[in-house]
Parts: structure tokens; sequence; C-alpha cells
């Protein structure tokens, strides 16, 4: 057998999964040069949550970045996570949006696709790999895997072999949420090799602790590659170290032959600019055998603890896993990854904060129905039923969801155009708004500014400033400033306080103290999507008024009551939990 071959994840999931994918471009190019010659079969430093969090968070285009790194890094492959036929998004996109945004990746510097699909319904990969093979780069087919009352050794090996029959390249075992033990990695590699003939590649998340035994059983069983971080940027919710898997095999028939000493330097590299995004890090540093039962991937367990500190709920976190564990059941077993971890996480929190699918998000609904694909088993009959009435559809879907969607490419580049007044847009922003149209318009406008940054800076003065008291439907609202920082608290009639951070205070005073009906209230923080109706028109009990987006998801806000509505925030707003979004009188 020859050597066994590494791919360093470093620029990608690493950080994605240590600290929400906030790592800037700018750290990365110092240290490409000895990424470069280290001798990996591959980097990834794209796809995933790269794309969004670079435009929603860090004001980077990613299109750049990819750019910038494959010049940097020439001699290695680029490696990308791709979402078959919901590319980087979190929705089914028609064909022809697919075929193109596979073209314009690889000519900005992708060199290997790991396609997967969430449900692992591989009618979603058919598309994607067939337009990889088409630009001459290198299709990996990915298998999510998870474990579940309907998956199996063989269910897997039956995929390989649809994978193999589409024409994939290589096959990657997906292990993001770390449930892969050691001797079952070594009996599905086994398998899947004895049924295929393609290489495998082992991807494994630390968090339960068991990725590095994993890995060397993989290997030991005929996997060729495997996915490994540097050690400064490995274990919790990320990978097993680079340098570790390296000592493991050095003088066996598995020999990497990489340069330990380089890998030192890179190391000790990430170690000095790690501090840097320490207040994005995940408190999951070591092993956590409660993901056994949750399933969480580490990706997804920073993204819950950033989303549940906007929420105010941090401490409920173990709530949150718990209910993880009964939505990804009711929703049919799907495997969690991007888009489904998100989906099923988000639902998780949403059940924790206002009772159990009192609210299902716009997403939660799809997956129900059938739009992102085939679950693995039959999701909850009443949840379905609760989809098809909120969706208006008469029953599921069964065939490729991407069958039902024309050609969208055309027209999309036509409305943002449109939205940006030009007579010309570049290809590449135009995949941009396909994939995040809400967070898009406001990146291109932000543009020019350049990266955030994440050096310490200065503390402001400590301030307190206390605003006038606000009543609202029998409440007293205060705006408080502390240190620079707004906070909404509410005093009821019965003497209770509840005390919210605010991102901005998105209505006015005199807005509120004009309200004299029912107040609708945000039941989470999150950005006003959309305003459905007109300020003065009439609405009635349980009409959707307003679309929030809320830790990722799409969520409808309804009347409470009929009346006519006036809206006290403006489309685009930040909002805080409880916070007045409308009244109705």
């Amino acid at each position: 057998m020859g050597k066994l071959k590494i791919s360093e994840l470093v620029l990608r999931d690493a950080h994605q999964s240590l600290f929400a994918t906030r790592m800037l471009t700018s750290d990365m190019v110092p240290i490409a040069d000895k990424l470069d010659s280290v001798g990996y079969w591959s980097i990834e430093s794209w796809g995933g949550a790269t794309f969004d969090t670079c435009i929603r968070f860090l004001n980077e285009d990613p299109w750049k970045r990819i750019r910038i790194l494959k010049k940097a890094m020439p001699k290695t492959p680029q490696q990308m996570l791709f979402r078959g036929q919901s590319i980087l998004g979190y929705r089914i996109y028609a064909d022809d949006v697919v075929e193109k945004s596979v073209e314009r990746m690889a000519i900005n510097g992708v060199d290997v696709f790991r396609i997967f699909d969430a449900l692992n319904d591989s009618r979603n990969l058919i598309v994607p790999i067939k337009a990889v093979k088409k630009v001459g780069k290198h299709a990996q087919a990915a298998i999510s895997y998870t474990i579940s009352p309907v998956h199996t050794v063989e269910g897997y090996v039956a995929l390989a072999k649809e994978f193999a029959d589409m024409g994939a390249d290589s096959i990657c075992i997906k292990d993001m949420a770390a449930l892969l033990k050691p001797y079952d990695a070594y009996n599905l590699v086994r398998a899947i090799k004895k049924a295929i003939d393609l290489p495998i590649h082992v991807h494994s998340h630390a968090t339960t602790g068991m990725s590095v035994a994993t890995l060397v059983k993989a290997a030991e069983a005929g996997a060729e590659v495997l996915d490994t971080a540097i050690s400064s940027m490995s274990m919790g919710t990320s990978h097993s170290p680079t340098e570790a898997i390296v000592e493991i095999f050095r003088g066996t028939e598995f020999d990497t032959g990489l340069d330990i000493n380089l890998l030192l330097e890179i190391a000790d590299y990430f170690r000095s600019i790690r501090p840097k995004y320490k207040k994005f890090e995940s408190s999951f540093l070591g092993a956590d055998g409660r993901i056994l039962a949750a399933q969480i991937p580490g990706g997804m367990l920073s993204s819950l603890e950033t989303q549940l500190k906007e929420q105010n709920a941090l401490h409920r976190l173990p709530e949150v896993m718990k209910e993880n564990i009964r939505v990804q059941k009711d929703f049919g077993y799907p495997p969690l990854v991007t888009p489904t971890s998100q989906i099923v996480g988000t639902q998780a929190v949403f059940n924790v904060l206002l009772g159990r699918y009192t609210r299902l998000t716009a997403e939660s609904m799809n997956l129900l129905v059938g739009n992102y694909g085939r679950t693995p088993a039959q999701p909850d009959s009443e949840l379905v039923k609760m989809a098809l009435k909120n969706l208006k559809m008469d029953k599921p879907i069964d065939c490729r969801p991407a069958d039902l969607i024309p050609n969208e490419l055309n027209n999309i580049e036509k409305e943002l155009k449109q939205k940006l007044g030009g007579a010309s847009v570049h290809i590449d922003d135009v995949l941009t708004y396909v994939m995040f149209p809400q967070v898009a318009i406001k990146f291109f406008e932000n543009r020019h500014k350049g990266p955030v940054s994440f050096e310490q800076t200065t503390p402001p003065p400590k301030q307190t400033d206390i605003s006038e008291p606000v009543p609202t439907n029998g409440h007293a609202i205060y705006i408080v400033n502390v240190d620079n920082k707004d906070y909404r608290v509410t005093v009821r009639e019965e003497g209770s306080v509840h005390v919210a951070p605010m991102k901005s205070i998105a209505t006015t005073t005199s807005k509120i103290a004009s309200s004299n009906g029912l107040i609708v209230e945000a039941p989470v923080s999150g950005t006003i999507l959309k305003l459905l109706k007109n300020n003065g028109d009439s609405v009635v009990n349980e009409e959707t008024i307003i679309l929030i987006e809320s830790m990722k998801m799409e969520l409808e806000i309804k009347a409470q009551s009929a009346g006519k509505i006036t809206y006290l925030v403006d489309s685009g707003a930040s909002i805080e939990a409880g916070q007045a979004l409308a009244n109705i009188n």
C-alpha cells in the first residue's frame, strides 16, 4: 500500500468548529506558503459556513478569499464543501444555478469538491457530480454518517455504489457529529472497499473523544486519505491533530512522509493568532459524551452557543441538546449536517424557548414535506399535516426536489440588477445573492469598507444612561445603556422585570407611546425580513404579518387578533426577543 495522505482542515472546518468560522483571510495568508510546502493531499479552505460568515459577519468577499488562497498555495489542491443541490445555501436550487456555481467555483480556484446531501438522498448529487466532472475537477461524493434505527452498514455501502456509478472520483465518510466508533469505521471502510474500487477519505470530528482511534482503524482498513487539523486548532469540536496522526504512522507502511518540524511551525503560527477570536470560542474544548446521544456536529455546537447567547438563553443549551434528539426523530432521522443540522437545531431551540412545535420554521416545514429530498424515515405524521396546511400543499413530494424548480438564474440576475440599480452585475455577485438574498444586499452596500477587525481596542468609558419610561400595553419600557450596550428593560404591571440586550433600537419611543391596541412582540432575536402588510391595512386573526430571520432560519409572525396594523419596525431592522414589532387595534 502507498503512503497515507492527509487533508488539512485548519482554513475551514477547524475554525468553523472552534469559533464559528470567524477567521479572516488576512490571518490565513501569512502561513499559506508553509501550508503549501507540507505536501498535503488537499487543504480545505472554502465552502460550508465560510461563504455565509464572510458576507454576514466579516464583510469579506468569499470569492476573493478563494482566489487569494489559490494564488498563495499553487502546489496544493484547494478543497471545498458543497451541499449537493443546496450548494452553500439553505434550500434546493434549480439545476442551472448548481451548474453555474460549480463552473465559477472552479474558475476561482476550487480543485476538489466534496459533495454531500444532508439526507443522503443520492438524487441531490446527480447534477453536482456531472457539473464537477464537466469542468475537469475532482468530484468527491460524501456519505453523511449518523447512527439511528434506520441507518446500516449495508445502506451506506449501497449509497457508495450509487455514487461510484454517478462518476465520483472518491468517496468520503463524513462523520460530522463524531459518532463513528473505531471498529465501526474499520468495518465500514472494509465493506465499501470490497464493493467499489475508489479511494476512501475519512472525516471525523473529535467532539466525543474517539476520532484519533477512528482514523487509525480507518487507515488499517484501507482508507487512503484522512482529515486532520493542525494541533493548535484541533480537538474539542474540531478534529484530530495533524501532528499526532503523522507521528502515529511514522515508520509504518502508512507513513505519511510529512515533515513534523514544518507542521510544528504551522501550529505555532495558529497558536499565536487564535486568541484574537476568543470571544467566538466554543466552550466545548474537551470530549463530551453527551454528543453520542445528541448527535450535534462540531460546527453546529459552536453556532448553537453563539445563537443562544444572542437569545439571552445560553444556560438552556443542555435542554436544547436533549430536545435535538426528539426533533431529529420527529423529522425522520436526518443526519445532522448543514442544512439539516441548522434546521433541526434551530427547531430544538424554538421548542425549548417557545413551546414544542408552537412555531415551525419555514425550513422545518419544507423538510417535513420533502422539499429537501427523501428523509431516511417517515417524519411524524402530525407534523407533516401541520406543515402541509401551512404551505398550502395537498401531499408531500416524492420526486427529486429540483425537478419542480425551473431554471432561475436569469430571473434572479435581473432582480439583482433592479435592486442595485445597474445595467450589469458580476456573475459571482449573482450567485452570492441567489444563496443569501437578504444578507447579500447589505454586504454589497458595505463591501467597499473592507473586512472587519478583531484586534483588541481600548474599551469605551463606563457610563449608564436610562431613558424615560415608555408605557405600552400595561408595561413600562426603559432603554438602559451600560458601557455603550443597550438593554431593553420591561417592567410589567405585576412587578416582574424582563431585561434583554439590544443590537439596535429598531423602534422609536413616539411609535410605542402612541400604541393603544395589542402589541405584537418578537418571540426571538433576529432580523426583519419582510413586512407583509402596509400600515393601516386590516388583518385577521392568525394572518402572517411579518417574516423574520432568526438563527439563519425563516420564522412567521402571526397576528393574534383582528384589526388595523401599524408597524413599529422597518424591514431589515435587527430585533430582540420581546421587542414590540407592531400594534393592532
